[in-house]
């Protein structure tokens, strides 16, 4: 199945009026206290992540940029991630870390300057090497999937 095709910055905002009249979408639960050490959330990001890099991959050659690609996680969150929207910002950092990691690229910090000057640098190559990259990102990184411990019986 093709990954679906999305990017929420191409698209129009809707009416007041529109917005309000769709139904909600029930945002999926959070974290159990702090995000870092919830165990099934952290499953959850990483899974998310997985997914968002699947989805960066299969637009590329719809004349997107890669920033373009990445850009978007937190407006579907909930929808395509089932993550809540606030952590969508975390699912798209990761996966830019992951894709200049795997250009063997200096990433630092997910928020740092150095992976958006990395993503530039990625973005001057052609779509094929950019797809390559993605796919070796999300290669690496399933590889990387946390631990589960099995649930303790009393």
């Amino acid at each position: 199945m093709p990954p679906p095709r999305w990017l929420p910055f191409r698209r129009r905002p809707q009416p007041e009026a529109a917005r309000t009249a769709e139904p909600e979408t029930p945002s999926p639960p959070g974290p159990q206290g702090f995000w870092l050490t919830d165990p099934a959330f952290r499953d959850r990001l990483h899974t998310a992540t997985l997914t968002m890099l699947d989805m960066v991959e299969g637009v590329l050659y719809d004349d997107f940029t890669l920033t373009e690609a990445i850009d978007g996680a937190r407006y579907h969150a909930t929808d395509m991630l089932n993550i809540p929207t606030e952590y969508g910002i975390l699912v798209e950092a990761e996966a830019a870390a992951q894709i200049v990691q795997a250009a063997g690229l200096t990433a630092g910090s997910p928020f740092g300057p150095a992976v958006g000057q990395a993503l530039a640098r990625i973005e001057a190559m052609p779509v094929e090497d950019q797809q390559r990259l993605v796919r070796a990102a999300a290669r690496r990184y399933s590889i990387t999937a946390p631990a589960r411990r099995p649930a303790r019986t009393p």
